[in-house]
Order: structure tokens, then sequence, then C-alpha cells
């Protein structure tokens, strides 16, 4: 399938997907979000996935929504509803839900729809020179694609607020102090170890994974009781797999694991 708004590939059970139009800071136009729906649907459809690589091209990740997309003459109105709907709300809903680990490469400012769009990835790793905005106070909007959801669960609700509210920049380094994302890493080590954590999935146990990042994603619903029941039941599933028994297979071996994934 032939994009232009991204680059899309799948090889060996890891895909990657990268926003392709650094001339805009990669923001999202309405055949963007076609775009990565199609990849998407591509890659819910191939079987034996392993992980998915999510980044973005030039010196941004992703700037949200490219507001010339949908330029509203002075004086008019817009549904932005519709497009919540329509294109963020599904997306989201989409990588939140794949069954393998999907890792976000941060390499530059990620903002507005953008800053939530990576949040929803289960590992985001950020280079030391991007920048997490919350841009939506800007223009006189809340943090949609999650925002509001996400922000307090990862920093409180005292940082959360700070940042829907004044739109400050937050660094990567800061971002990871305060638990926004998973690390923050020299630029120019930044790639190698993307690649490091990619290949890790690549070869690690993908249906435990898949029930870990669904059970954690899931936890805020329940009580400890039913989260305990819920660990009973998915350590029945997963012990009957044939990943659990290559892993105590090698673990009794000493040797490294190969692991077949879902």
């Amino acid at each position: 399938m032939a994009f232009e708004t991204i680059l899309f590939s799948i090889t060996d059970g890891v895909a990657r997907l990268t926003l392709n139009r650094p001339d805009r800071l990669n923001s999202f136009t309405v055949k963007m979000h076609q775009e990565v729906a199609n990849a998407l649907s591509e890659l819910e459809a191939t079987p034996n996935m392993r992980v998915l690589l999510l980044t973005g091209a030039g010196r941004g990740f992703c700037a949200g929504q490219d507001l010339a997309d949908r330029a509203v003459a002075p004086g008019e109105s817009v549904d932005l509803g519709d497009s919540v709907e329509r294109f963020y709300n599904p997306l989201i809903r989409r990588l939140v839900a794949l069954p393998f680990p999907v890792v976000c490469a941060v390499n530059g400012v990620a903002a507005g729809a953008g800053a939530s769009i990576a949040l929803a990835a289960d590992i985001v790793i950020a280079a030391h020179s991007a920048k997490f905005i919350q841009s939506f106070a800007n223009i006189g909007l809340i943090p949609d694609s999650g925002g509001t959801w996400v922000l307090p669960r990862l920093t409180g609700q005292a940082r959360a607020l700070g940042m829907a509210l004044t739109g400050q920049p937050i660094s990567a380094i800061q971002a990871a102090d305060w638990g926004l994302i998973w690390e923050a890493v020299e630029d120019e080590a930044f790639g190698a170890k993307v690649e490091a954590l990619v290949a890790q999935f690549a070869k690690a146990p993908t249906a435990g994974l898949a029930a870990t990042k669904r059970m954690i994603r899931a936890s805020w619903l329940h009580s400890l009781d039913e989260e305990l029941d819920l660990q009973r039941d998915a350590m029945r599933a997963l012990g009957r797999t044939s990943d659990y028994q290559e892993g105590v297979a090698a673990f009794t071996a000493k040797r490294p694991p190969h692991f077949q994934g879902r």
C-alpha cells in the first residue's frame, strides 16, 4: 500500500510507522488520519506481530492537528467533536488495544494531540531535545485524544493541571522525572536505544506482554479482590502457552529463550 503522509513497513513481526510531514512538524490532516488508519488495519490483519515502533520524521514527533487543514473563516464555528470522534478517538483506542507492545520514539516536539498520541503508547522513549506541550490552552481547548485522562494518572493532578492550564513545554528529562514517559535519552544515543528496545520486544513472549499491558491499563477499574481473580485467570491461561514452557526450559538449561510470540 502506497502512502503519502506516513512511512510504514512490517518486517519479521516488527512494524514501523513514521509520521512523515516534516515540513509541518508531522501535524495531522484528514489524509494522514486515513493513512494511519489504513496502516493499522494492515497491522491488525498481519499474524505473528511482535512490536510497533511509532515515531516522526525530521525534527519533530507530531505537532497535533494541522490547523490549516480545517481552517475556519472569522465568525464561523466548526464541530471539533466530529473530528475527535471520527479520527482521534479511534486512533487512541486502536493503539491502546494492539495485542503487543507499542513503542513511541519521541524524536522532537510532541504538542497538542501529538503529545496525547505519544502517551497512548506502552513505552515512550524521548530524545533529550524533545519537548511535550499541552498546547490546547493556547487556543481555548481541552487536552483531547485521551489527554485529560492520561495526564493525571501519569503525573498526578497538580502537574497535570499545570501542564494543561499553562501550556508550558516540558523537557524530555523532566517528563521522565515526573513519570510521564519511560526514559529520556541523549540525542546521540537515542537511535541505538530505540532499536535495542524494539529488538528486545521482537524476541519477547508476546502473549504475556499483551496480557500485562491489557491488565495494567484496565486495573484502574478494579478492586484489589477483582484484580487478584483476574491475575489468577491470566496466569492459568499463560501457563499453558508454549512461550512459558520455553521460558522455563531455557532458564533450567541456562540458555537464551527462543519465544515464538502469539
